[in-house]
């Protein structure tokens, strides 16, 4: 059984940092998991959730800070559509003060891909 990973770009956009967090489950629906190599301080803008491999309905995305506090508020908890592209509003998520990322993906099923874009300013 493979562990799932998740891949990462991070970019400057101005005063907007932008994380593109690529993911895939394990071969037996292993959470997928990783840590940005950048240290981020800002409010969260946006969160989008588009998944590319019909991952399981309702599957479940946490985006934590070094202290292990869910800062999406669990506004991605087991509520991400297998098919459709969706975004989560500045109003349901926290900010961050100076730390990595930890992004994890779970209930996806077996071997499924999808992306994540996180906007912060």
């Amino acid at each position: 059984m493979a562990a799932g990973t998740i891949t990462f770009v991070e970019t400057i956009i101005g005063t907007v940092k932008k994380i593109k967090a690529t993911w895939v489950t394990g071969s037996a629906g292993e959470a997928a998991a990783g840590t940005t190599t950048e240290v981020y301080s800002g409010r969260f803008l946006g969160l989008i959730t588009v998944p590319s491999d019909t991952p399981s309905d309702n599957y479940t995305v946490t985006v934590k800070d070094s202290d292990g506090v869910d800062l999406l508020l669990a506004a991605a908890t087991g509520n991400r559509d297998q098919t459709n592209t969706e975004f989560i509003a500045e109003a349901s998520m926290a900010g961050v003060a100076m730390s990595a990322l930890t992004f994890a993906v779970s209930g996806a099923g077996n071997s499924k891909k999808g992306v994540i874009y996180l906007l912060i300013r």
